[in-house]
């Protein structure tokens, strides 16, 4: 209570709300497990598409909140994230996968995992901020990046809105854009069920115990006192809605959806000219403007949300009571340069697909952009293979064994 009181006295209205908005992502994630990395990992590591299948709910309820705000708004009145299709989606997409499963985390993610893990968590971090800082000039100027090679007639040269496709149909096309959102939710939510079961028969699934403890029939009644919902573990899909709820609300508030990555950037470029960088320097290579690296950070809406975030995990694991100490963990050199390796590929790897798994993926979907979901089958991807080179290198445990069929099994 007592940064709210503060930050409701000491900071802009506008960086207030900002603060309050990452507070409760902060707690919707630590509460319900959720986390956009975590889907494809726990999916390769485990077997389990839990958590794949509850963001498709978080995509399709959200573009429906979306659709509701959009529709007969004045054009111009929402900064939409339309983003180009192209070669860059593509790279940025798989670098971005890849690191990701070097990390155990993204770029939202990094900010919950420092509650929790401040070795991993802190060496991604920094890491992502220098892949972020040196991609600022690839997405300023880079033809990869910029053009787009589809658009449509509302974002001409910008990428593709998927309600100017249906524009003949119902509701200025949101209806028809609605129900195409569902449709790429329910094939994902098909292929996921299908490939769990897939590792139940092959005997290699493991499940995940964050998942299974969310579980509406192992949450149990919640308790009549007042407020104990507060100490209470959330099942995924309750976390699922809470999210949807929070984007809506920033939606109509701030005009735009919901982003991370950048101020990674800028954080490094503060970093650089703490040390005696000239600034000059610095906005020459970016490209971008000396604001960037001069605003003070609780003068930052997007800076500010992030540390919410952080703060709402901290808030969150302390009502579950689960707080431990964030310093504990202990790897080698080995395993600190393949987590720096991650949190460089995932923040160069947002230069070039313009977003991270917000600002890419989860923002551009719920605005119906075509480019969101072009991105997630490239994290899927990039994925799959980063977590193959993560089993070589033995950073995360060997695939399990197969259970082989009796018919299978031979004399030898």
């Amino acid at each position: 209570m007592s940064v709210l009181f503060a930050g409701a006295i000491a900071l802009d209205q506008a960086v207030f709300l900002r603060l309050l908005l990452g507070l409760g992502l902060g707690i919707a994630l630590t509460k319900g497990a959720i986390g956009f990395a975590g889907s494809i990992n726990r999916a390769y590591r485990r077997g389990s598409t839990r958590l794949l299948q509850a963001l498709m709910l978080l995509f399709v309820v959200t573009a429906i909140i979306n659709a509701g705000l959009l529709y007969g708004a004045e054009p111009g009145s929402f900064n939409l994230w339309v983003n180009p299709i192209n070669a860059g989606l593509i790279i940025g997409g798989l670098m971005f996968g890849f690191g990701m499963t070097l990390s155990s985390c993204c770029a939202s993610g990094v900010m919950v995992e420092m509650v929790s893990d401040v070795p991993r968590a802190l060496t991604t971090l920094v890491a992502f901020g220098f892949g972020v800082f040196i991609g600022f000039p690839i997405q300023s100027s880079s033809p990869l990046v910029t053009e787009t090679l589809f658009s449509t007639a509302s974002y001409q040269g910008q990428g593709v809105f998927l309600p100017d496709l249906f524009a003949w149909g119902p509701l200025n096309g949101y209806l028809m854009s609605v129900l195409a959102t569902i449709g790429f939710a329910v094939t994902t939510v098909w292929l996921a069920k299908k490939y769990q079961k897939k590792r139940q028969q092959e005997g290699t699934y493991l499940g995940v115990e964050a998942e299974q403890k969310r579980e509406p029939q192992n949450l149990g009644p919640i308790e009549a006192q007042r407020f104990s919902w507060l100490s209470s573990l959330w099942s995924m899909n309750s976390a699922i809605l809470v999210i949807a709820l929070i984007f809506g609300v920033m939606m109509a508030t701030t005009s735009a959806g919901w982003g991370a990555s950048s101020p990674f950037g800028f954080w490094f470029g503060k970093a650089l000219l703490a040390v005696g960088i000239d600034l000059d320097a610095i906005t020459s290579f970016t490209g971008r403007p000396a604001q960037a690296f001069t605003t003070p950070f609780f003068e930052h809406g997007v800076s500010v949300q992030n540390l919410g975030i952080l703060l709402g995990t901290l808030v969150a694991v302390l009502w579950i009571g689960k707080f431990s100490s964030p310093f504990s963990a202990r790897y080698s050199l080995k395993q600190y340069m393949l987590f720096a390796l991650g949190g460089v590929l995932m923040g160069l790897g947002t230069r070039f697909a313009n977003g991270c798994n917000v600002g890419a993926l989860y923002t551009p979907i719920a605005n119906f952009s075509l480019s969101g979901w072009i991105f997630f089958a490239t994290i899927v991807a990039g994925g799959v293979f980063g977590n193959q080179f993560a089993r070589k290198m033995s950073l995360i445990p060997a695939a399990p064994s197969k259970i082989l069929k009796p018919e299978t099994v031979t004399s030898q």
